[in-house]
Order: structure tokens, then sequence, then C-alpha cells
């Protein structure tokens, strides 16, 4: 098991192993106890944990599990991923049918797993491994508004290099337009606690301005991510620092949070960092970035991606002057940051399905096909009906 950097205290990995489903079950128990879940709620994401768990056990090779909190301002979902590389599931549906079971596990299915989570998805190949995703809400009216809220258009992952805890790479994501009443956007968990408000394109009550601000009232919203210097602690308190700060911040266009970004980080590490503002109405993305993040617009018809240029320096020490990109965002496009913990050579014509589920699956799925284990690597993926 690997604690998640500061910041991420509520996201755990969880590594292949015989003692996995016994302790992702007892991880998973303990998250839904924090967050408020029911005691007949926390009692069926602990089976759903096990079964998810067990099977990655059995039949996975080089698996592994991750549970993370999700929260709106009022809410809290517990929300699992098992990503592997193999053998994968030559008949989806078989596999999520009633009764279904290619081993000795805990007899529930995966159709009842999918069944009682609010949200569940699953890609698997055979011959290249699975990634399945389920959420679960609490089970009151509060609880089943915000799993009725929608998907969110942003997602992430990170994971830190192999030996260490903590992750230097972070995500983060909040509204476009002006400062929202009464406060600023709170601060968010390094790594990208979801605000269910910004992504499902309910913009907030904002204050009146004579102009307004980048895509206000149209759900548009700024994607950061940041990949700090170096690793373990001093690079996740840089990235960490950064999402703070882009959270509190009040700037509405991407070089403008660049500048206000640098400023916090000049006491520590600094590091890469990119920043994307999506506009869905107008189909089209404005970025700025700074360092070595890779950054795409993704035509998922085509599969032909459109890379996004950044600038060399470090933000925090050397911050140039800001050379900000337009583009105009295909029909059903993806867009996609991630570190130099990935690999920039991955395509996704070679992973058939890619973009076609859910952003954190493709997340984890480009995790999985280009991620490295010298570094720490991370990965947020944007796509919506744009």
């Amino acid at each position: 098991m690997t604690a998640a950097p500061a910041g991420y205290e509520d996201t755990v990995w969880f590594r292949h192993s015989d003692s996995l489903p016994a302790a992702a079950r007892t991880a998973a128990r303990q998250l839904a106890h924090r967050i408020g879940l029911l005691p007949e709620r926390a009692a069926e994401v602990a089976l759903a944990v096990s079964e998810a768990a067990t099977n990655l056990r059995r039949h996975a090779a080089d698996g592994a599990m991750v549970l993370r909190v999700v929260r709106t301002d009022t809410e809290a979902a517990l929300e699992f991923l098992t990503v592997d590389s193999g053998p994968g599931m030559t008949d989806v549906p078989a596999a999520l049918a009633d009764g279904y079971s290619s081993g000795s596990t805990l007899g529930i299915g995966l159709g009842a797993v999918a069944r009682l989570a609010d949200a569940f998805d699953l890609h698997s190949l055979p011959g290249r491994g699975t990634v399945l995703t389920a959420r679960f809400w609490n089970r009151t009216p509060a609880g089943r508004a915000a799993a009725a809220a929608g998907e969110p258009a942003a997602a992430g992952l990170t994971r830190p290099m192999s030996g260490q805890e903590l992750c230097g790479d972070a995500w983060a994501v909040r509204p476009a337009g002006p400062t929202p009443l009464p406060d600023p956007v709170p601060a968010r968990p390094a790594g990208g606690a979801l605000d269910w408000s910004v992504l499902t394109n309910r913009v907030p009550r904002v204050q009146g301005s004579a102009e307004p601000g980048p895509g206000e009232g149209s759900g548009a919203f700024l994607l950061m991510f940041c990949d700090g210097l170096g690793h373990g602690p001093l690079a996740a308190r840089a990235a960490s620092d950064a999402v703070a700060a882009f959270h509190r911040g009040p700037a509405q266009r991407p070089e403008q949070v660049l500048a206000d970004l640098h400023r916090v980080l000049r006491a520590g590490r600094g590091g890469a960092v990119a920043v994307a503002l999506v506009e869905p109405a107008a189909a089209r993305l404005t970025f700025c970035g700074v360092g070595n993040v890779s950054a795409f617009v993704v035509d998922t018809a085509t599969g032909a991606r459109r890379s996004l240029p950044s600038s060399p320096g470090i933000v925090g020490h050397q911050l140039p002057a800001p050379h900000t990109v337009r583009q105009d965002l295909p029909p059903g496009s993806a867009v996609v940051l991630h570190s130099d913990g990935l690999t920039d050579r991955w395509r996704a014509v070679d992973v058939p399905g890619l973009f076609s589920h859910l952003p954190v699956t493709a997340a984890a799925l480009l995790l999985r096909e280009a991620g490295v284990r010298r570094d720490d690597a991370g990965v947020v993926v944007a796509k919506g009906a744009w």
C-alpha cells in the first residue's frame, strides 16, 4: 500500500499482492466512515471493493487499485479504480451478466458492482488489460442529487515513482469567470478533488462585472497541471501549493494564472505548469504552459492529436514572457495534460475506445500505457459536448 502525498490524504494506491483484498476492504470501510456514508451504503462499498480487488489479485498481471474520495462543496463519494496489464476480458457483456464467474470470487459479480455503483465504467481488451471505475454516493437525497448531477468533464490520476510515497504531480480545475460569492473558490487537495458545479457546467453565482470573464455562464473552466521540480516531499509541496493557489486566485486567463503561481512558488522548488481555459460553448481552448508538461488536443473521431507548445522555464524561478495559443476544439475532442512521467509517444489509435469512456478511465488507461516507473506520473483528461 502506498499512501498519497500531503493533500491526497483521501487517496490510496494498493499494489498487486495476496493481501490486496483485505487491505483494500479495510481502507474502504475507513474512508466510508470518514466521509459519512450510511452503514448500509458503506457495506455495499466494502463488498464491491472486495469483489474488484479479489478479481484483480486472482486474474490480473501487474495490477493496482486506487481508492479516493470525490467531493462537492457539501457531499462526498468514495471512488475506486482497478488498473491492470492483462489478460483482459474476451467478452465484457458476459462478464457483466449475473451469475458469471471466472473463478472463486465473492460471488456477487461485476454486474452487481455496476448496479451498486452510482457511476460505473469498464474498459478491457484481450491481452492488454482492464480498467474499472466505480463511484458510490450516499443513499440520501443530497447524495442522490450529487449522483444525478452528471459526470465531470475533467478528471485525472497521479502516481508517485517507484519506491516513493509522495508524488510531485498534481492537477486541478475551477470555473472560469468572475470571482464567486462570497469568497474565492475554496482550496482543493492537490491532485484534483472535484468541484462538481464546474465540471457539470453549472457555474456558481458570481459577482457582477461590467466586463464578463471568459466563458461566464457557458460552463467554461480552467484546467491546471503542475509537475513539481524533482521528486519527494519538496516536489509534492510545490504541487500542493500550486493547486491551493490556483483555487484561491482570481485570475481568469492562463497567462495570468501562471503569473500568480510564479509568485506563490518562489519560496519552494517551483515546477513545470500548464494552464488551459476550456470554453465548451465556443468550442475553443486557450493554453499557456511553462516547462515540460505535455498538452494535446485529440480529435477522437480520427485519433489525430495536436500538441500545444510550452515555453522553457520553471514557474517560481524562471518565468519567460507568456506564449499563449488558442485552439479550436473539434466536436467530441479531448484535452490531455500530463507530466514527463508519461512518454508522449502514446497514440489514441493504439488503445481502441480510449476516449469513449469516462475521463477518469481514459486517464487511467493513459497512465497504464504511457507511464514510467522512474518518475512521478500524472495525467488529466477533459472531454465534453463541445
